[in-house]
């Protein structure tokens, strides 16, 4: 199994910035693809930002210019430098990585997801 955990969520006013963090644990092989995703309130989730293995990113137009997901292939860590936030950014953040995990005997996908963490915009 491979267990992603999240950290750096919080309260800032607006303009302000917040760091997200996320790390996978577990007996990995491979991570292709590292993503942020986020919930707003009486939205359907949507992708925010993702890392390819190659460290090629993609952004949601709505964040381009003001986030930036930056990856450490050796730790397996994604940063999610949030800078000039808006009250619409506000909403629960969920880290995703996809890749190949080792049964010990076999190697098999996962698609790992992690609890979400909280980011408050204030006006």
């Amino acid at each position: 199994q491979v267990q992603l955990v999240e950290s750096g969520g919080g309260t800032v006013q607006v303009g302000g910035s917040l760091r997200l963090s996320c790390a996978a644990a577990g007996n990995i092989l491979t991570i292709d693809a590292m993503a942020w995703h986020r919930q707003l309130p009486e939205k359907q989730r949507e992708l925010v930002a993702t890392i390819h293995r190659n460290g090629s990113s993609n952004y949601a137009d709505s964040v381009k210019g003001r986030f930036t997901m930056s990856r450490d292939n050796a730790k397996n860590t994604v940063l999610l430098q949030m800078n000039n936030l808006k009250p619409e950014d506000t909403g629960v953040y969920y880290c995703n990585a996809r890749g190949l995990f080792d049964r010990n005997t076999y190697y098999s996908p996962f698609d790992a997801w992690a609890k979400g963490t909280q980011v408050a915009v204030s006006a």
